[in-house]
């Protein structure tokens, strides 16, 4: 890639020092082992490794979380997912129950227990690098969520069958022809699982859509990040639900909304 720009150059300073924004404006200079640490951040970057793996952070919505090779970096398009959550959800109290199906880094699952603190929320993946991330995001942020390892719905408690009241979920989307031709600083760093879900690209969000209906309860919410192609086919493997597509801050079809047996649309 090119020369970095001064903006990422200045995010890598603050990484390695620690030191403010206003730290570096008033003229505060890194140390000779600092500048070292920065110059072989810079040459990383340079080579296209992303920035947020870099800083070892990102933020998403009201949580500053770790971020590495573990899970996908969060990004705007599952923020917006979180808050249409939110917003489709409107209250969580005691009993209500949440879960995040491939939950990554855990933006997802604590973000919502950010929201709705007395709400039971459940996190699964198959990936125990990524639980394990999503577990010291927990421990970073202090909130109170189980991570729990196996693939898709297969780890939830028996119990917990027709009770969910919201299932979320950033599952791969990328179709195998499509993965050759991502940006090279997704294709390279983030992990292959997280974004390959096989030839069409909605073979994950099928079988949520299949299983989701035996565990979410009447009136029970699925939200899924899908791309931007496949809003017409989200529908279809819908057709059980209530459902509707929703835009992305781009205006391109980006969330499956879903409803048990009630109208979503409202």
């Amino acid at each position: 890639m090119a020369a970095l720009p001064h903006h990422e150059r200045r995010r890598l300073i603050q990484a390695v020092t620690g030191l403010s924004r206003a730290d570096l404006a008033g003229g505060v200079e890194p140390d000779a082992e600092q500048q070292s640490a920065i110059e072989r951040l810079v040459a990383r970057r340079e080579a296209g490794e992303p920035l947020q793996y870099l800083e070892g952070t990102a933020q998403f919505g009201p949580l500053d979380l770790l971020c590495d090779h573990r899970a996908l970096i969060p990004r705007p398009e599952t923020e917006r997912l979180w808050e249409e959550a939110v917003a489709s959800l409107r209250q969580g109290g005691p009993g209500t129950v949440i879960v995040d199906i491939g939950t990554g880094s855990g933006c997802l699952a604590l973000a919502l227990k950010h929201s709705f603190a007395e709400a039971r929320v459940i996190g699964t993946d198959v990936s125990e690098d990524a639980l394990a991330l999503a577990k010291a995001n927990a421990e970073r942020t202090g909130l109170e969520a189980e991570f729990l390892h196996g693939s898709l719905f297969d780890p939830l408690p028996r119990s917990l069958m027709g009770r969910v009241d919201l299932v979320v979920s950033n599952p791969p989307y990328v179709a195998e022809g499509e993965y050759p031709s991502l940006p090279p600083e997704v294709r390279d760093h983030e992990p292959r699982d997280a974004l390959v879900a096989g030839p069409s690209g909605t073979e994950v969000l099928a079988q949520i859509a299949d299983e989701a209906f035996w565990w979410v309860g009447i009136g029970g919410w699925v939200l899924c990040e899908i791309g931007e192609t496949q809003g017409e086919e989200a529908l279809r493997l819908f057709g059980a639900y209530d459902r509707e597509v929703r835009p992305d801050l781009a205006g391109k079809d980006r969330i499956l909304v879903a409803r048990r047996g009630a109208s979503c649309c409202v």
